[in-house]
């Protein structure tokens, strides 16, 4: 009898059914399902607590589940149930996708930057500013949490297992969290920072990698990192021209200082996302 099967019986009786997994960490997994109770395919997240560092159970888990019950928007993964289970697992029952941004990005080497790649970017910038207005913080945007409906049109926000509530300066946070390819320069130094800057750093990371198909910072050496960023963005040789609306934006999203990035209310009416007169392609001739 496999160690799941308990839970997966529990469930049953619940109505689910779970099938294949999805993706899995030290102490949690996400796995498809579907539901007699809700339409559509369902991904459930299955945590348990014996195995997780009590940080996580303390600290980031409830934060996670506080945040989860909160909010809802139409481009945040929607979650429907959670489950308590006395074997110490957790189950959350959420509205699944059929890809992410990364696996998109990767099939395609990169996106069109007009329409696709401003119309996803303006969805995940509206999530994050629905986010924002409610002081809660994300601090573990990337392009792995970007998921996608079938058709690639729809982008659904997702794991926020960094949120947290942050009511701006002075409300500091000091803990060194997401993925080093999308931390700002000043959580990678380790200063006590913005959560809502780093968010808007990492809006910048994510666009840059749509429509280019490359990281916009080297991470594999992380000391060096807040250096180069400095510098500023460059981009790949070859790359067709971008268009420069697009590019301005990258350049204000990936300001060093946090102090002169723009809140993400100003991004979000940023002329060239909200389809004004600057969205054609530039000319290659």
């Amino acid at each position: 009898m496999s160690k799941s099967s308990g839970g997966d019986r529990w469930l049953n009786e619940l109505g689910y059914k779970l099938g294949q997994t999805l993706g899995e960490g030290s102490y949690s997994k996400v796995r498809v399902a579907t539901s007699a109770k809700y339409k559509g395919p369902l991904a459930i997240k299955v945590v348990d607590r014996r195995r997780a560092p009590p940080d996580f159970v303390h600290k980031f888990l409830p934060r996670e589940l506080s945040i989860l019950r909160a909010i809802r928007h139409p481009n945040i993964v929607r979650v429907f149930e959670f489950i308590e289970v006395c074997n110490g697992k957790l189950y959350i029952v959420m509205e699944a996708a059929s890809t992410d941004l990364l696996q998109l990005v990767q099939q395609l080497g990169k996106l069109p930057c007009i329409p696709e790649a401003r119309d996803i970017f303006l969805q995940v910038v509206s999530a994050v500013r629905y986010l924002h207005d409610r002081n809660l913080v994300h601090r573990d945007l990337k392009c792995e949490n970007v998921l996608l409906t079938a058709d690639g049109r729809r982008a659904k926000l997702t794991d926020f297992g960094f949120g947290r509530e942050s009511r701006g300066y002075p409300d500091l946070s000091t803990t060194y969290c997401g993925s080093a390819a999308y931390a700002s320069p000043e959580v990678l130094l380790g200063i006590p920072y913005d959560p809502k800057k780093y968010d808007v750093w990492s809006l910048g990371v994510v666009l840059y990698v749509m429509v280019t198909g490359c990281m916009p910072f080297d991470d594999s050496h992380i000391h060096s990192m807040p250096r180069r960023q400095k510098k500023g963005v460059f981009y790949p040789e070859g790359l067709p021209p971008l268009p420069e609306p697009c590019k301005s934006l990258i350049a204000q999203l990936l300001q060093f200082s946090p102090a002169s990035r723009p809140g993400v209310g100003q991004v979000a009416k940023n002329s060239w996302l909200k389809g004004g007169t600057l969205n054609k392609e530039p000319s290659s001739k």
